[in-house]
């Protein structure tokens, strides 16, 4: 049994919470944001499915999902500096646009998940805010960081579902192969420490700051 701030919740409960919180769905506005991946895909970098496969697992092995993964571990410990936390996670923001989403997200995310479980509200970067939200939930820190990077590989698909000639049914496979990898990720980031941030996607964030200057565009990163 877990405490969600007002009342407890079984442990099932608290998982299937988690899946709601953690969902593509949920209010957020992910939606609108590709981490650079639009310019990636307008300029034939990424033009097809495999491609679009290796893009994403850079991205959660050595970019943003890492450094996120990472920052959502130390949030969700007993004890955590969700301040110090969210100076760092603004930190590992190379790009404005980059810092602009986690922030926004994490806005959003802040204020309907306080709704449901009865935490803090004020604004954080995303994976502080999460970390913040779940930490009450009594998970393995592993399984919630995996289900948060897997929404961020899903966020992604679907914006290249929109932009390229790729039906959902071949997103659905890129994601299913990215099991593995986010599983693996997942448990490394749920021991990991501040010591292990950092990563080499120089590809992937020179695409967010290239973004910045594109004349038109669907999507705000």
């Amino acid at each position: 049994m877990v405490m969600d701030g007002h009342s407890v919740i079984p442990t099932e409960a608290a998982r299937l919470l988690a899946v709601q919180l953690l969902s593509p769905a949920f209010p957020t506005g992910a939606f609108a944001y590709a981490q650079g991946l639009e310019w990636a895909m307008d300029r034939g970098e990424v033009a097809n499915g495999p491609a679009l496969a290796g893009w994403i697992a850079d991205v959660l092995e050595y970019g943003a999902g890492w450094s996120d993964a990472v920052i959502l571990s130390l949030a969700l410990r007993p004890c955590a500096d969700h301040a110090a936390l969210d100076d760092l996670a603004r930190a590992m923001c190379l790009a404005s646009e980059r810092l602009s989403e986690t922030l926004e997200q994490g806005a959003a995310f802040a204020v309907t998940a306080a709704a449901l479980t009865g935490t803090d509200a004020s604004p954080a970067a995303l994976p502080v805010a999460v970390g913040r939200a779940l930490a009450s939930l009594g998970m393995p820190r592993a399984e919630i960081i995996g289900l948060y990077l897997h929404g961020q590989a899903l966020n992604l698909i679907q914006a290249a579902v929109r932009f390229m000639p790729m039906g959902q049914a071949e997103g659905q496979r890129i994601l299913a192969s990215l099991a593995p990898l986010i599983l693996r990720l997942a448990a490394l980031a749920a021991d990991a420490e501040e010591d292990d941030l950092g990563g080499c996607a120089i590809g992937a964030e020179l695409a967010q700051m290239r973004h910045e200057t594109m004349t038109v565009r669907i999507f705000r990163s």
